[in-house]
């Protein structure tokens, strides 16, 4: 990301907060849904992107192109269905992004090619942003979605041998984000999350 043009760093940062706006906010209503209001208690069931981003995620985007906005509190024990409702309220947010970019993707075919190239660029961008941040956010390992997803829909004894991952996880995932963008020939988020991400945008722009 360091090495992009100043225009598709503007694009990433202008993407970024529906992005992560809508994300958080789909991780609140569902856990309001499902009976846990402590989202909006705190303020969190809301639109505003300034109650939502996270400094540290947002700049991860801008360096290694990957990120995570300040996470939504849930009280699972407030939850209706248990580990499958946890595992829901966290599934929405990566879906939320999913079809952001969809929906993205139908006005960049319908309208961006006649909207000069700064509207094609952020179009691609948009595009490109929530479909990535679709895969990374489910990769099972704390604090990602995926996580909570998968200590939701794994068999109990195997969901209880995961949830031990709780408190190294956030080191797992940095080891990963390091070795991924240090290590030449171990390009673990490529096969994770770029390429999936790269198939995703040229199927949805097609």
């Amino acid at each position: 990301m360091l090495n992009r043009s100043v225009e598709e760093i503007f694009a990433f940062a202008l993407a970024l907060l529906p992005a992560f706006t809508l994300h958080e906010f789909a991780h609140a209503w569902m856990a309001y849904r499902l009976g846990d209001p402590t989202a909006k208690n705190l303020g969190r069931l809301t639109l505003n992107p300034l109650k939502h981003l996270d400094v540290l995620g947002t700049l991860m985007v801008f360096v290694v192109g990957f990120g995570w906005a300040k996470p939504v509190p849930v009280n699972p024990y407030n939850l209706r269905g248990g580990r499958a409702g946890m595992a829901l309220v966290a599934v929405v947010g990566p879906l939320s992004n999913l079809a952001l970019a969809a929906v993205a993707a139908a006005l960049w075919r319908a309208f961006g090619l006649d909207g000069g190239p700064l509207v094609r660029l952020f179009g691609l961008v948009f595009v490109y942003l929530n479909v990535a941040l679709f895969f990374f956010n489910l990769i099972p390992l704390p604090p990602l979605d995926g996580y909570r997803v998968a200590v939701g829909v794994l068999p109990e004894p195997i969901a209880v041998q995961w949830a031990r991952l709780d408190a190294v996880g956030p080191m797992l995932l940095f080891a990963l984000i390091l070795l991924s963008n240090f290590v030449p020939g171990l390009d673990l988020f490529g096969w994770l999350v770029g390429r999936p991400t790269q198939a995703v945008v040229s199927a949805l722009l097609l």
